[in-house]
């Protein structure tokens, strides 16, 4: 089962660990940053699936992240903090966050929100299978099959093809798919998008040259067409 990555910005240590192990213990993976500067260098490396973001950071607030993040990416964001001002709330999600949540909370609420938050951002059981020509793509079990037969994918590769799954018949900008596969804040060259497109294709494709299904969108970006 593929897990889905949380990045926890929260500057209480006690707290960050007992959410992280809480998130752990429900099968997801989780992250933590005690600080702005953390939290960027994190998500210049790796991807995300929600972030649950403080307000009240030792070097920046949470708004100045959001607003930022949203630059870059739609990653799910909650807001939790002791500020629960209307003024902070509306802030909140006029800035980009998904949801705001009001500290102290339960690690109950706190995973029924989670959980909700993650099947409106993408979906439930029923749309993890994920087909198109001969290709079956399991996002839960992060399996991928070509006419019945498995195709190994390195997880870069998958994560790819599943972001272009998810936005089927959509053109989708090299910037968008750059952010939303390698890291909001990455610094990944357009070219090492290119290469890993190749790759695709030469697992994909009948003719890696002419492509039927992962297609090049001139000046913008790239297209999975499901015919």
């Amino acid at each position: 089962m593929g897990r889905k990555n949380i990045l926890i910005v929260e500057d209480e240590k006690e707290l960050s660990e007992i959410i992280s192990e809480m998130l752990t213990g429900c099968g997801y993976s989780a992250v933590c940053a005690e600080n702005a500067e953390k939290a960027y260098k994190l998500l210049s490396r790796q991807t995300f699936h929600l972030i649950l973001l403080d307000i009240n950071l030792p070097d920046a607030t949470g708004f100045e992240i959001c607003k930022q993040l949203r630059e870059a990416s739609k990653v799910p964001v909650i807001f939790a903090s002791a500020r629960t001002s209307e003024d902070d709330r509306i802030n909140s999600f006029d800035i980009g966050g998904d949801d705001f949540l009001q500290k102290p909370y339960s690690m109950k609420e706190l995973l029924s929100r989670i959980n909700a938050l993650m099947r409106r951002a993408y979906g439930g059981d029923e749309e993890q299978l994920m087909c198109f020509g001969d290709i079956k793509v399991n996002a839960a079990e992060r399996t991928v099959t070509r006419a019945g037969q498995p195709v190994k994918l390195s997880q870069r590769e998958f994560d790819l093809l599943c972001y272009l799954c998810r936005n089927m018949n959509t053109a989708i900008p090299k910037e968008t798919l750059i952010s939303e596969v390698w890291g909001a804040f990455s610094e990944v060259e357009p070219s090492t998008l290119t290469v890993h497109i190749r790759w695709l294709r030469e697992k994909l494709e009948d003719d890696p040259a002419e492509p039927k299904y992962i297609k090049t969108i001139w000046r913008l970006g790239y297209m999975l067409s499901s015919t």
